[in-house]
């Protein structure tokens, strides 16, 4: 059996904080991101994210117990169906989220070995910011950058986009376009700006085998004037569409990366 704690207070000083982080999409007062769903509570303890507690609809305590002695030294809140439904950043909600303490990363792990890291560029939408981190971690990226402006990592959505790959892809916070230049050309790294205006073979002759950032622009204007300068423009070859969703071109673009490199090897 688990232990299991009872919260039945809208004002419990714990709900108010979770309801706080969801809200403004940022870590809870003590450094926690807001986790929502079986899924990520299963791939947090997968890959040994430090879990702070774990709050649970009471018709879900069946599916905690199936995950057992795993659940077992954890704090684990009950709360009535209609009050876990205040906190849920979702309309079909599984009734549980997990409080986590996201990794720390420095700027060394998004650049081992040949990097092949994802600047994400005042990219606003949270749920494309997890889908490309998500392919991030298919494709082999070694990290991402998520530049001011751009959906915080650690909001609800972005994490449950990522299906919990922000547990395990490296990833930095805060750099404006200026900083990742200089530091992405500080370790020799080749820029590559997704612009759907480039040639129409640019991606066929682009080089990504090497160390080499991709980035990825704002949904509606595109990457900003400084990455224009300064990187190399690609573009993926469409028919009847002049642009893809962000997160549909950077997946295409982490492919090419791939395949380059898996034929080089």
């Amino acid at each position: 059996m688990l232990k299991t704690e009872s919260i039945a207070s809208a004002s419990n000083p714990l709900l108010k904080e979770v309801r706080r982080a969801v809200s403004r999409g940022a870590l809870t007062a003590t450094g926690c991101a807001v986790a929502e769903s079986l899924h990520l509570l299963d791939e947090a303890l997968r890959s040994r994210t430090p879990i702070q507690a774990v709050l649970a609809a009471e018709s879900a305590q069946p599916a905690l117990l199936e995950r057992g002695r795993r659940l077992a030294a954890l704090r684990i809140a009950v709360l009535p169906d209609a009050l876990f439904a205040t906190l849920a950043a979702t309309e079909s909600s599984q009734g549980v989220m997990a409080l986590v303490e996201p990794p720390q990363w420095q700027l060394p792990q998004l650049l081992a070995a040949t990097p092949l890291v994802i600047v994400l560029d005042a990219l606003q939408d949270p749920g494309n910011a997890g889908a490309i981190v998500r392919a991030a971690e298919a494709f082999g990226a070694t990290g991402v950058l998520f530049l001011k402006g751009t959906a915080s990592p650690h909001n609800p959505k972005t994490l449950r986009a990522s299906a919990g790959s922000l547990f395990r892809v490296p990833y930095l916070q805060g750099m404006d376009a200026a900083e990742a230049i200089a530091a992405l050309r500080a370790s020799n790294i080749a820029l590559f700006a997704a612009m759907p205006t480039a040639a129409p073979n640019s991606l066929a002759a682009a080089t990504l085998a090497g160390p080499c950032a991709l980035i990825i622009g704002n949904e509606a204007h595109g990457v900003s004037a400084q990455f224009r300068h300064t990187a190399s423009p690609v573009s993926i070859p469409t028919v009847g569409v002049e642009s893809l969703n962000a997160a549909v071109a950077a997946g295409i673009l982490l492919y090419e990366a791939r395949r380059q490199r898996m034929a080089r090897s």
